[in-house]
């Protein structure tokens, strides 16, 4: 259960993060045999929002995004391996149907996310850092058209924050303090928080849960308080804004008769210190003239 929770979290994340870019599948069977693909993306706008950093240059092209919780294992490596070329295959046969070539920017990278990789690993694949690309990124030979991407092993800037959440321990805790710090009218801190709340809840359904989880948990609580408290006083502020909008209105109509459109949608738009100034200077109107006035 913890495995498909947290499976289900990074589908529903990466997902959430590419759709205005691109056509996103998750959950994507591509044989008969059920070999299901974590993330399918393909790119729709050549614009990627630059706030996604280092997971908008992998959206870039077509790809396959296989995040793991647990360190991936060879296994892991190459049944991710067989389910690019299994897309590969498929791309190939539709190409040809069409009797046109694939082309080369429509054959879809696989990036495998891994919290830790072992060196043995990153041999045993013959894996190679790129200098346009930056440390914990591992390019396997070109054909296989595969990186790994070792997530404690990112440089912590805000390039890597989107990929580092997906990481675990010390890496997504850290990622969580970068997240908190970003400034409220940031366009992917709302959806990453709910998405991060929305896992701490399941995981706290579950009977029996790890230290690693307890901890990611309690890291969270205090960040869920603030963010209810907020839409509580928020709504308390909408609140009160429309029944000090709706008393004005009552009175500038008792006075004036029918106001227009634009007037009304004015006076709503106002703030409650801007109402209560109107609240006061209506006493002094003696037609929406002087009302006009005012509002200008």
């Amino acid at each position: 259960m913890t495995r498909f929770l947290w499976d289900k979290f990074s589908k529903d994340y990466l997902e959430t993060f590419l759709a205005s870019s691109g056509d996103v599948k998750t959950s994507l069977d591509v044989t008969a045999e059920t070999l299901e693909i974590d993330v399918f993306f393909r790119p729709t706008s050549s614009k990627i929002q630059p706030e996604l950093g280092l997971l908008g240059k992998l959206a870039q092209t077509p790809c396959l995004l296989e995040p793991y919780r647990n360190p991936v294992t060879i296994e892991g490596i190459i049944a991710c391996l067989s389910k690019l070329l299994t897309v590969r295959e498929q791309l190939q046969r539709e190409a040809h149907r069409h009797q046109q070539p694939l082309l080369a920017e429509n054959i879809p990278r696989l990036w495998i996310l891994t919290p830790t990789a072992s060196q043995r690993i990153i041999t045993a694949f013959s894996g190679q850092l790129n200098p346009d690309w930056g440390e914990g990124i591992y390019f396997l030979a070109p054909a296989l058209t595969t990186s790994l991407i070792v997530l404690h092993q990112l440089p912590e800037t805000p390039q890597t924050l989107w990929l580092r959440l997906l990481g675990r321990g010390g890496t997504r805790s850290r990622a969580i303090d970068e997240l908190e710090a970003l400034t409220p009218h940031h366009p992917f801190k709302s959806a990453s928080l709910k998405l991060l709340y929305n896992l701490s809840r399941n995981l706290q359904a579950l009977p029996k849960r790890t230290q690693e989880e307890r901890k990611f948990i309690m890291r969270l609580a205090p960040l869920y308080e603030q963010d209810r408290e907020k839409a509580i006083q928020q709504g308390e502020a909408i609140g009160l804004q429309k029944e000090a909008s709706k008393l004005v209105l009552r009175q500038l109509k008792r006075r004036f008769g029918p106001l227009t459109p634009h007037i009304t949608e004015t006076i709503q738009k106002l703030s409650v210190e801007k109402l209560e100034d109107l609240g006061e200077a209506l006493i002094d109107f003696e037609t929406q003239a002087d009302l006009i006035n005012w509002l200008n």
